[in-house]
């Protein structure tokens, strides 16, 4: 499931240094299915104790993570809508990812321009911002005219698409994104043909200073940040770009003892994957035997034989039963024998949810 996030930011905002924190921590690409990938394709493993324990519980012969897509995007100047710069090129490719995330300037340093000339992060995400509306309002404008002639002809499809067109690009000439409208479910089908670029979710990244990101809640730029992500319905992460740079060169014991000297919990770039991850309705459920414990990503709200096919089409093909146990009951249990000794594993069919965690075997004929 090769879903991928694309980073951008205007020039100097600390986007290329945090892409490069991502490819030099980046999972070995032959591990993977999708593993040709382009120079500015990084893929990385999804964080997740979970695997570990599991690990610790089974001892397989080998365990594997799951993975994770980071686009770099040509940089963004005003007028990309139009052409400007790599303006055709960059709204092409974040047309082919499925989440953005957006990196911020959130620091003076005077050894570094900005390119307007002063750090102001909401005038930044205005730029950026802004250029997503005004493409998308061109792609709501062209479709208006059609519809809006069928609907004339009481077209009842087109009768049905007109207002909702019509509530986007009121809220695209107050210059807000299709994410800040509230569509029904209904709607949100009528449109999603048009792959709007401001309808794909929005992760703001707020790079600061080194010396401030133990302390990120008291930069008045962050905060700044936050209110407008509230408005926005997107989520913000604090990074600082720099120092997972630096990071991305030590092992795993000069990675810990860095953090602790810092003050902080866990690596942005962490951070930044498993936000990204959730961001796009992600989760992971698990394979665990003595041959190799591996985690799976699927979407929330798939059905078991569907997570089968994650595995391979014959599994969801051949789909019979799913032999299936919560990660917390099993770790509970202290072994999969001990989990069926309390009744913690269930046998699930076809229409059965997959719930994140939970740890599966998959019976299957073909």
């Amino acid at each position: 499931m090769a879903l991928t996030a694309g980073i951008v930011g205007l020039p100097n905002v600390g986007k290329s240094t945090l892409f490069n924190a991502i490819t030099k921590a980046g999972a070995e690409a032959a591990n993977y299915p999708f593993c040709t990938i382009d120079p500015n394709v990084g893929i990385v493993e999804v964080p997740d104790e979970r695997l570990q324990k599991l690990t610790e519980l089974v001892i397989p012969k080998k365990t594997v993570p799951t993975a994770f897509e980071f686009t770099d995007i040509a940089g963004i100047v005003e007028g990309a809508s139009k052409g400007e710069g790599l303006g055709n090129k960059f709204l092409s490719h974040i047309r082919e990812t499925d989440a953005i995330c957006q990196v911020v300037r959130c620091f003076a340093d005077e050894n570094i321009t900005h390119v307007s000339g002063k750090v102001d992060p909401l005038s930044d995400i205005e730029v950026i911002n802004l250029e997503l509306v005004l493409a998308d309002m061109e792609s709501v404008d062209k479709r208006l005219q059609r519809v809006t002639k069928m609907a004339k002809q009481k077209d009842k499809d087109a009768m049905a698409e007109e207002p909702v067109l019509l509530k986007l690009k009121e809220a695209f000439e107050a210059g807000e994104s299709a994410r800040s409208v509230d569509l029904t479910p209904e709607e949100k089908a009528v449109v999603k043909g048009m792959h709007l670029l401001t309808i794909k979710p929005m992760l703001y990244v707020a790079n600061v200073a080194e010396d401030e990101i133990a302390d990120a809640d008291n930069n008045e730029y962050v905060q700044a940040v936050k209110d407008f992500a509230v408005k926005d319905n997107a989520e913000v992460i604090v990074v600082c770009a720099k120092i997972e740079e630096e990071m991305a060169e030590l092992d795993e014991d000069e990675k810990q003892m860095f953090l602790d000297e810092l003050g902080i919990a866990e690596s942005g770039l962490d951070q930044l994957i498993r936000a990204a991850y959730q961001l796009l309705g992600l989760a992971t459920y698990f394979t665990a035997g003595v041959q190799e414990v591996r985690a799976w990503t699927f979407r929330k709200g798939m059905k078991a034989p569907q997570c089968a096919g994650v595995i391979h089409t014959d599994f969801e093909r051949g789909f019979i039963r799913a032999e299936t146990v919560a990660y917390d009951d099993l770790m509970a249990a202290g072994s999969m024998a001990g989990a069926k000794e309390a009744g913690k594993v269930r046998l699930e069919g076809k229409e059965y949810v997959v719930q994140d965690g939970d740890v599966m075997l998959f019976r299957f004929n073909v």
